[in-house]
């Protein structure tokens, strides 16, 4: 006969300081004291529960930006998780600072493939083993490549950032627990939904991996996807959902022997608030009340940046307006660095700063229109349509026709002149992208120079931004045709 116990898996990933409730349709939906509420209902009913949290606790909101991630840390101290795995997002605020915000936590923050590249020591643990009911359960951290996009200025900081050396690391811990009677393995990962299948592929069924709960591509699913027999799950985004696995362990054979997965929506309806963190949430939100109430323009109607790989009105909008400023040809402004998918009418100080929480240098790269070519066929390869790659957001006077079939340009001009030839260009770009230019543009920096050395024109895109806006009013852009793509 089976020796069964049974588990409660809850699990969240992406909440991107998500703590407000909304509401949508007549219901409070999501924020972290209904959040809190449902976990805590269901650490009342059920013996066995862990609540898990698969990165990107920071960033997208204010509340997070003004303190650097220490309210974050404070409420999730509150919201008590048993064990969270790093994101892309967590080190934002620089490595260093990481490390300190982990000091803060009174919850332990694993990871196994990053590490000081000088020792090769991982800069934190590595896993993670609960012990609930007799039975023991190894939580192991990955993180996405992407990490390293961010660090880059971390010189001393190196990532595992291939999937098969992580598969590989992974082996490495789950071998070396052979010994101790592991009942149940999970990979807390935030490396996205189609690198999770690939991890999951390459894992070898001795290793005894159980489960994948995942982070960082906002992935909502119905069914958990399974591939070499681990079920594979994320929660989508913020405090909108939960995952929840029930499950029964084997535990003489270290195994699933039966599971249900749910995506359960956090709303008032079926969770109960937690008003205690909800008083911790208000306290912090009192204070940037004070600060980012006040109103910086206003939009002529709403303006919408619903998808990162094509032209919008609020990406136009901003490029211009960096474009204008510094006197660039053209502005490259990145996609992702727009966090809201719409903008106004009123835009207030504190919707401007969450819709533009990355504030970093522009720099100004001269580039010949042969070279400027080159970068933008290699933006638009074909990973950039599915949505896995650096995306932008382009400045008014240029137009491009560009074929997906064809992977080139039908047409492509900047201020009236084809992209051809040796004609220098002044383009602006973040900092985030100068620092990784080759691996986002396919095109060695060094090949600029004899252009003109790149400069800094902006110590804060932001504050071009906000400058701008406190000074014009009832403020119009539209969707105008300047990238478009055919089959």
């Amino acid at each position: 006969m089976k020796n069964i116990k049974k588990l409660t898996i809850l699990h969240s990933n992406d909440l991107h300081g998500d703590f407000l409730a909304e509401h949508v349709d007549e219901q409070l939906v999501g924020g972290v004291s209904l959040l809190s509420g449902y976990i805590n209902k269901v650490r009342d009913e059920n013996k066995n529960v862990i609540y898990a949290i698969a990165g990107d606790m920071f960033r997208g909101s204010v509340i997070d930006s003004e303190y650097k991630g220490i309210s974050t840390i404070e409420i999730m101290n509150a919201l008590a998780p048993d064990v969270v795995t790093i994101g892309n997002h967590e080190v934002d605020y620089g490595i260093a600072h990481l490390l300190f915000i982990e000091k803060c936590a009174k919850f332990p923050i694993i990871n196994a493939n990053m590490y000081i590249k000088t020792n090769e020591s991982r800069l934190f643990k590595p896993y993670e083993i609960i012990e609930l009911d007799g039975m023991k359960i190894l939580f192991i951290g990955i993180v996405t490549e992407s990490v390293l996009h961010s660090a880059k200025q971390e010189g001393l900081i190196g990532t595992i950032i291939n999937t098969e050396d992580a598969a590989k690391e992974v082996g490495k811990i789950c071998n070396a627990f052979n010994g101790i009677d592991i009942d149940f393995t999970v990979l807390l990962t935030h490396i996205g939904f189609e690198e999770d299948k690939k991890l999951a592929q390459m894992l070898k069924p001795e290793w005894g991996v159980d489960v994948i709960i995942g982070g960082h591509t906002h992935t909502v699913l119905e069914q958990p996807e399974i591939v070499n027999g681990i079920p594979i799950v994320q929660a989508g985004t913020g405090t909108d959902a939960i995952g929840r696995f029930d499950i029964d362990i084997d535990t003489d054979n270290n195994c699933i022997d039966s599971f249900t997965w749910q995506f359960v929506p956090i709303t008032d309806k079926n969770c109960p608030k937690d008003y205690q963190i909800a008083d911790i949430i208000m306290g912090f939100k009192s204070i940037t009340d004070l600060k980012y109430g006040r109103v910086v323009s206003k939009f002529k109607h709403i303006l919408t940046h619903p998808k990162r790989n094509q032209e919008t009105s609020l990406g136009n909008l901003v490029a211009d307006i960096i474009r204008e400023s510094l006197g660039l040809d053209l502005m490259l402004f990145g996609s992702g660095s727009i966090r809201c998918t719409e903008l106004g009418p009123i835009v207030t100080y504190g919707k401007l700063a969450e819709c533009f929480p990355y504030v970093g240098k522009v720099y100004q790269i001269n580039v010949t229109a042969d070279q400027l070519r080159k970068m933008l066929l290699h933006v638009f390869r074909d990973e950039a349509w599915q949505g896995h790659t650096e995306f932008y957001q382009f400045s008014k006077g240029i137009r491009m026709i560009y074929s997906k079939s064809k992977r080139e340009f039908n047409l492509a001009k900047l201020r009236g002149n084809d992209l051809t030839g040796d004609k220098v260009y002044r383009i602006g770009i973040q900092e985030f992208h100068y620092m990784n230019f080759n691996e986002f543009f396919g095109l060695d920096i060094s090949e600029t120079y004899i252009n003109g050395k790149p400069r800094i024109v902006s110590t804060s895109d932001f504050d071009v931004i906000n400058e701008y806006l406190s000074s014009h009013n009832i403020i119009d852009k539209t969707v105008e045709g300047r990238l478009i793509v055919v089959e």
